[in-house]
């Protein structure tokens, strides 16, 4: 009979991390999907309004991987007030070849948190200067700290200042970061003050109005965009897009739904023909990254299903390598 492997988030936080390895994981998914004949649905989204809530359904197959993977990703922004996390979720690990599912990992948004700072570090890898070493990262959840982390994985960063509009929370951040990274982080409630003097800067909210406006951003800064996940969603200053010297998106078809270039055409500042290179173009050569030191690049990351192939892919073979979780006959 086929046997089912159930993974518990402690399980998956014992065997893989935001590191090096996750960074490659995720930007070989990137690659594939410019090279090769990934098939990735449309996102499935469900919203709950009543309850403040959103869920989201992504999936990818890649060619080459013995599995694809369906992760189920619930936001219920209201739940912090109840003592309940935010943003949980699961993913399933299916057989490429048979269908079987062979494994279901319970992971409660880690391995989204994971794959989501990931593709931050991938494009700060392809897009930011080589010599950038000052970060702003606004908002001051566990993705802004993971976010930071990740940068510091591909750029030799040695400062860094977080942004919330609530300084409290903005200051809880940065001091955690600091310790983590053993790097001076500050904190600020001034967008415009956060932004000054940044080689890189990643948005990282649930924003509905922008929070980084165009003119905030110097020639040579890297912006990556990464909140804007859903159609009401909207972190940076459309006239950013037209600003920047290079825009990138992680999906083309998905940011002129739900990313930032959505409201850049919903603006008129963009036109609805216009294309523009995807992340994976970029990393496999096939398009050109940046060209210049003053150049303003800007990366619309809106999370696709090859990252979660990508990353449950992974998490499976360390926790078979580990000998983890439970293994049931279905």
């Amino acid at each position: 009979m086929p046997k089912i492997r159930i993974l518990t988030e402690s399980d998956l936080r014992n065997v893989i991390d935001l590191d090096r390895d996750a960074i490659t994981c995720i930007e070989d998914a990137f690659h594939a999907l410019a090279t090769k004949d990934v098939r990735m649905p449309p996102i499935l989204r469900l919203d709950i309004d009543d309850h403040n809530g959103e869920v989201d359904v992504k999936t990818a197959y890649v060619p080459g991987l013995d599995g694809f993977a369906i992760k189920i990703s619930p936001g219920f922004f209201d739940n912090p007030k109840l003592g309940l996390p935010s943003v949980n979720g699961m993913m399933n690990l299916f057989s490429s070849r048979t269908g079987m599912l062979e494994a279901v990992l319970l992971d409660n948004g880690y391995l989204t948190d994971v794959r989501t700072a990931a593709a931050g570090g991938v494009a700060a890898k392809h897009l930011a200067r080589n010599d950038a070493r000052h970060a702003a990262i606004f908002g001051a959840g566990v993705q802004a700290r993971l976010q930071l982390k990740a940068l510091t994985l591909v750029r030799d960063i040695t400062s860094a200042t977080i942004w919330a509009r609530d300084i409290a929370k903005a200051q809880a951040c940065a001091k955690l970061a600091s310790s983590e990274l053993g790097i001076p982080v500050t904190a600020t409630s001034d967008g415009k003050d956060a932004a000054s003097g940044a080689d890189i800067i990643v948005t990282t909210t649930p924003a509905r109005q922008p929070v980084l406006m165009a003119d905030w951003v110097a020639p040579g800064t890297h912006v990556t965009a990464m909140g804007s996940d859903a159609e009401h969603k909207n972190e940076i200053d459309p006239a950013l897009i037209c600003k920047a010297g290079l825009y990138v998106c992680d999906s083309q078809a998905q940011t002129r739904i739900l990313g930032e270039l959505h409201h850049a055409i919903d603006a008129g500042i963009v036109d609805t023909n216009d294309t523009f290179p995807e992340l994976g173009q970029v990393i496999a050569k096939s398009a050109p990254g940046r060209t210049s030191a003053a150049q303003i690049t800007v990366c619309d990351l809106t999370g696709t299903g090859v990252q979660d192939t990508a990353i449950a892919t992974l998490a499976r073979q360390r926790c078979d390598a580990a000998g983890a979780g439970v293994e049931i006959t279905s």
